[in-house]
Parts: structure tokens; C-alpha cells; sequence
């Protein structure tokens, strides 16, 4: 690395969502490549297995706060302040290249270069759940979104799907690329598989749309087990269903157990920009029913059923035909799996390598050695 110094990144995240996923996996793999990370979290206040987890690596540096994101109510006190820290943060840090995984904060003074990454977005989300446009009230932060994009060097989604709609609703951007995201498939395993179905995220979250699933399961013969908060955050209550087993919040380890015996993983979507949740289903060697989704088609092409995912029927159809059919189950379990291994965090990191080496030119002359240390 140059003159013996690592390659030193400022990078922000969500305490709240997969991009906190995403972020420990990139920057676990750069660990092996000399590059230091300084890692701004906003959102939320990170829980004790999330300092936990980070505290497994030894080459970032963790900046917490609790400032809003810009998809928060309200948030536009708490970004000007945000702003204000992420900037003592430069100085203080000294970093090579900024990497924001939030949009409020490319147009800042960084006086670096800036990598900005769409995850996912409230505009391409209202369109895909609630099958309209945004409403007005979204103005704010429809500009505020267009002019960080759009002062970023690079943009990066991680799908072509999520990319061809960001550029739509905010470009045009200087420079943009898809890194699709990935995971460590050794941490996956899958063992005999059980006859129940599993699937994950928050139950009264319109875009995952598990309530479609959970509506069905009286349907089928075997059982509909879902992880994640099941209470409605309006009632305080949880919808009690014939054939659903909610299991409320589970570790990383305890959702891995249950990929690992589940036969069949169910998602019916409304949105999902990239999907972490099918990967490592794929990972752990189930069968995977998605909905159509023009970005899960792009990343799973056969290697899964689809369905649309406000078709009840097709729904429950085809779960029913994988329950009863073991190996048109089997066969696709292994599909998955093979499509699975193609995205790990190993290569997400060799693709963010190179897009650092673009912003940061210094990087091309070591670019071969960083490439061997994170194959």
C-alpha cells in the first residue's frame, strides 16, 4: 500500500436496517487488504450485539450518534447537525475517500472524493407499495436526495433494477455502477431439511409484505414460521393466524439454525432493491418463492419461483406444489444455492476495491496486491 499507509475510508450507516449487514461485511474483508475504516452510525442508538459485532474488527473505528436519517419525520435539523459532525469527523480522521450509504450529506465541504450508494429509497419504495407516486410532502426530501446523488463522484446500487430507478427519479449522476451486494456463505449451512416454510423482516412491514404470506398459511400443510417484530405498531398487538408461528426477533445465529432445516423460504415483496434475506436462504440451500420483481428476477433468474406478490392464489399454489413435490424442491434448493455463491462479500469487496481505486488513483498502483489479499 502506498508508503506502508492504509487506504483510510470514512463511511456512514444505518443502525436500523441491512445496511448495517452490508457494512460489517465490507468492512471485514477490507480487513485483510489494509484498509481502515471510520464508521458514522445515525439512525438509532446501536444495541449491545451491535457494538459486539463490531468490535470483532480491528480495522474501523466506531463514530456513533443518533441524527436522523432523511426518511425520518422531521429530520432536517438533525442532517444540518449531522452534517456538522460528519465534517469534524473528516478532519479529524483524515480520510483517502468518503463512503455514504445515506443522501443528505454528498454535497458537503469534503473536499474528497465521494462514493454514494442507493440502497433503497423512499420515492422508488411509495411507487412499488403503495402503487403511485410520492405526495407532495415528499418534495423536501426528494431534493435533498437529487442533490447529494448528484454531487457524489460515483453512485452505486446494488442491483440494475434499484440503479435505473434512481437515475430516473434523481439523476443524471456523474458517474454510477452496480456492485451487487453479498455475504460470507461460510457462515451458512444447511442440514436435513424440515417440511416448514420461513421467512423474515418486520410482519407489518408493507414492503415485505409478510402479511400475504401469513394470510395463506391456513392453506398449506405445513407450517408458516416468521422472524422478526410481529407487533403492529399501531395496536400493540400481534395477529393471531391458523398455521403461523411468529418468533419474534432472533440473533444472526438463531436465524441461520432456521435457514439451515427450512425446506422452503417465502418472500412475497413489494419492493426489495437488492435482498439480503433470499441470499442467504439461497446460502443455506432452500427453495426459494419470490415475488416478480424486476431486480429479484435480475439477481435469481431460475433459480427461484415467482409470483406476484398480491396474487393470494399463486401464492398459495405454489408453495403448495414444492410441499408436495421433493424434487422439483430439491432441484431448486440447489439452484439457489449455486446462484447463491456468486454474490459473497469476498467479491463485493474486490468491486468496491476497484471503485476506490477509480476515486483514489494512488490505489491503481497497489490495485493487483489488494486484489490477491481479498481473493
Amino acid at each position: 500500500m502506498r508508503e506502508n499507509k492504509p487506504l483510510r475510508i470514512l463511511m456512514t450507516a444505518d443502525a436500523v436496517g441491512g445496511v448495517w449487514t452490508y457494512a460489517l461485511d465490507l468492512i471485514g474483508e477490507m480487513a485483510y487488504c489494509e484498509v481502515e475504516f471510520g464508521l458514522a452510525t445515525m439512525g438509532a442508538s446501536l444495541t449491545a450485539q451491535q457494538h459486539a459485532q463490531i468490535s470483532e474488527y480491528p480495522n474501523v473505528t466506531l463514530f456513533e450518534s443518533t441524527y436522523k436519517l432523511e426518511w425520518m419525520d422531521d429530520p432536517w435539523d438533525d442532517l444540518k447537525q449531522a452534517g456538522e459532525w460528519l465534517l469534524k469527523l473528516n478532519k479529524a480522521f483524515k480520510p483517502d475517500i468518503i463512503h455514504l450509504n445515506n443522501f443528505a450529506h454528498g454535497n458537503l465541504n469534503w473536499e474528497k472524493p465521494v462514493l454514494m450508494v442507493v440502497h433503497s429509497c423512499v420515492l422508488s419504495w411509495w411507487q412499488a407499495v403503495k402503487g403511485e407516486a410520492a405526495p407532495d410532502y415528499w418534495h423536501t426530501y426528494r431534493q435533498v436526495v437529487t442533490t447529494g446523488l448528484q454531487a457524489a463522484d460515483l453512485v452505486i446500487s446494488p442491483s440494475k433494477a434499484m440503479l435505473r430507478e434512481a437515475e430516473a427519479l434523481y439523476g443524471p449522476f456523474k458517474s454510477s455502477q452496480v456492485i451487487y451486494n453479498g455475504r460470507n456463505p461460510d457462515i451458512f449451512s444447511f442440514k436435513t431439511k424440515e417440511p416448514f416454510i420461513f421467512s423474515m423482516g418486520r410482519v407489518w412491514d408493507e414492503a415485505k409484505n409478510l402479511q400475504a404470506l401469513a394470510s395463506v398459511a391456513a392453506q398449506l400443510s405445513w407450517p408458516v414460521y416468521i422472524a422478526g417484530n410481529a407487533v403492529h405498531p399501531v395496536t400493540g398487538t400481534v395477529q393471531a393466524l391458523e398455521n403461523v408461528h411468529y418468533l419474534g426477533t432472533l440473533t444472526p445465529a438463531e436465524t441461520r439454525e432456521y435457514l439451515s432445516r427450512a425446506a422452503i423460504f417465502a418472500l412475497p415483496a413489494k419492493y426489495e432493491p437488492f435482498g439480503l434475506s433470499p441470499l442467504e436462504a439461497a446460502l443455506s440451500g432452500c427453495a426459494l418463492v419470490l415475488s416478480n420483481l424486476a431486480s429479484l428476477q435480475e439477481i435469481w433468474g431460475e433459480a427461484a419461483t415467482y409470483i406476484q406478490p398480491d396474487d393470494a392464489e399463486a401464492l398459495t399454489q405454489a408453495l403448495n406444489i414444492l410441499i408436495k413435490d421433493e424434487l422439483t424442491r430439491t432441484q431448486l434448493g440447489s439452484r439457489a444455492l449455486r446462484q447463491g455463491i456468486q454474490y459473497t462479500a469476498k467479491q463485493m469487496a474486490r468491486h468496491y476495491l476497484k471503485a476506490y481505486s477509480l476515486l483514489f488513483p494512488v490505489m491503481q498502483e497497489d490495485e493487483e496486491e489488494q486484489q490477491i489479499l481479498v481473493s
